[in-house]
């Protein structure tokens, strides 16, 4: 719906709904690039038709009424004791300005002066939040007098009230709802409420279920127009948090809820990354393995028809891997993690063609076309192992290749070894030839190695290099050697401690590994 439509609650001043007819003309200005990529989610027919009956009661009729309520609302700030506020993006503890047109969402400083005075609308004040329904005392007594009564009502209700907008997720679970938290060390939510909320939704009847996730469908089938304020990304922040999108059954809403995140500007991600490093590491985990289970499932359907076609989502785990990513983000701010590095990788991306997606990001990097390899984090170890095995194959074919067709356009005879790393070495010297023949080949550290040891006759078919690579690192690691020490507590090898000044040995060693 239009940003006319966005009509504040009852209890804000009229002039919201002057600022937002004012603003009406200038929403076709542009639209956030990241919309091309995530196209806006699309209302639904009558959730649209709401939306047009609320906003025509904020309307002005005339535009000389229009003028008056402006003057008027103008001449009364400034006779107001207190300076009025702008919001700036990244600034901490300032106030939103609410939402102007689309160029905000392209980071267009837009100057509130500009215009005459007959067009120029007031600095609106923060939207007042409903009064909060029940405290987390009284919302846990509900639910101990079910267990007796066998009576949902009250909790019904509670329910129904809370998920049913933003402003109510708001006014429930903020801490103080005249209080503007907008700094990113604190989100301003009572936590430990939407743990127990959370925790006996799941043990709710179906009928309470359906009606917390109808609340979550009209609240995200909005149409946002502008930037996001602080309560929205509150709102986003509770409901991510929802258990019931472990079931498969509540994709479509989670893959709204996560493409709303995922198109949200810089400045708001960075909001984000930073409450989610003061979840408690149990629902900070859940929130990672339930992103993890909806990419994979995605991919492998195990009821193919729960889902919609692939060629009609393929916006779902994009939207996924980039909330997955400002968790990974916020992961790495904490010092040690909140969970570890593994706890990233996603095991089924194994079983996918792993080629494509790392040939598709090399030739598309980080643009319109989605690749795993845009978010390493989420690739294990041994799928990793695989591209780099494979691509370094393919490069040495190429450069094998090349040096082929250089060889017969200058009608020479073609070598077999240039397409080798040949090494010759002495046994006696095996660390130092070693070195200095990597040292002049680096060239060819892709091609595949043949090993041949001085005034030795053989053919290396493998065995040859095997005996290099036993030797060398035998002759490296020895005690005696000095480049490294063993520690018996911790059973491996570590640097030596005395003072090197040649590091080439240890540049070596990173070669071999």
């Amino acid at each position: 719906m239009s940003e006319a439509e966005r009509v504040p609650s009852p209890a804000a001043p009229p002039a919201v709904a002057a600022a937002a007819a004012a603003a009406a003309p200038e929403e076709k200005k542009g639209k956030e690039p990241e919309r091309e990529k995530l196209p806006p989610i699309v209302s639904a027919g009558a959730g649209a038709t709401a939306g047009l009956d609320r906003g025509s009661k904020g309307q002005i009729s005339t535009f000389s009424s229009f003028v008056s309520t402006v003057n008027q609302k103008k001449e009364a700030a400034e006779n107001r004791s207190s300076p009025t506020h702008l919001v700036f993006p990244n600034i901490k503890n300032v106030r939103d300005l609410p939402p102007i047109c689309l160029d905000v969402r392209q980071k267009q400083r837009i100057s509130v002066d500009a215009g005459s005075s007959e067009t120029k609308a007031p600095v609106l004040p923060e939207p007042v939040l409903p009064v909060q329904p029940k405290t987390m005392k009284d919302f846990l007594e509900d639910v101990e007098k079910v267990k007796s009564s066998g009576d949902w009502k009250t909790v019904h209700d509670f329910y129904l009230t809370t998920f049913d907008s933003f402003p109510e997720l708001n006014g429930a679970f903020k801490k103080d709802a005249s209080a503007s938290f907008n700094t990113i060390e604190d989100s301003g939510i009572n936590a430990k409420f939407v743990n127990a909320v959370y925790d006996a939704l799941l043990n709710t009847p179906q009928d309470i279920q359906k009606t917390v996730l109808k609340g979550i469908i009209n609240s995200l089938l909005r149409e946002w127009k502008g930037p996001r304020t602080k309560d929205d990304l509150r709102a986003y922040f509770i409901l991510l948090q929802n258990p019931q999108f472990n079931n498969t059954s509540t994709y479509v809403i989670y893959a709204h809820l996560l493409r709303q995140i995922a198109t949200l500007v810089e400045a708001d991600h960075h909001f984000l990354v930073h409450w989610f490093k003061k979840l408690s590491q149990k629902r900070f985990k859940q929130l990672v393995e339930r992103l993890l289970q909806f990419i994979s499932l995605r991919l492998f359907p195990a009821k193919p028809e729960e889902f919609p076609p692939i060629s009609k989502c393929s916006w779902w785990i994009p939207s996924a891997s980039k909330v997955l990513a400002l968790l990974n983000s916020a992961n790495s701010l904490v010092h040690p993690p909140l969970i570890p590095y593994t706890d990233f990788y996603n095991s089924t991306l194994d079983h996918i063609d792993l080629m494509e997606e790392y040939h598709t990001w090399q030739s598309f990097g980080n643009s319109h076309r989605f690749s795993f390899c845009q978010y390493p984090f989420v690739i294990s170890i041994a799928a990793k192992k695989i591209i780099i095995q494979r691509d370094s194959e393919q490069q040495m074919i190429s450069i094998a290749r090349q040096s082929l067709v250089d060889k017969v356009s200058r009608r020479q005879r073609p070598d077999m070894n240039m397409l080798f790393l040949n090494m010759k070495v002495r046994r006696t010297h095996l660390v130092s030839d070693s070195l200095d023949e990597l040292t002049r080949k680096r060239a060819d550290l892709k091609k595949k190695l043949k090993v041949t040891f001085v005034g030795e006759a053989g053919l290396d078919m493998g065995g040859l290099t095997k005996e290099w690579f036993l030797l060398l690192i035998r002759q490296i690691f020895h005690p005696d050697y000095g480049m490294f020490t063993y520690h018996k507590d911790s059973y491996c090898h570590w640097f030596s401690s005395f003072k090197c000044d040649n590091y080439s040995e240890f540049r070596l060693v990173g070669i071999y590994a």
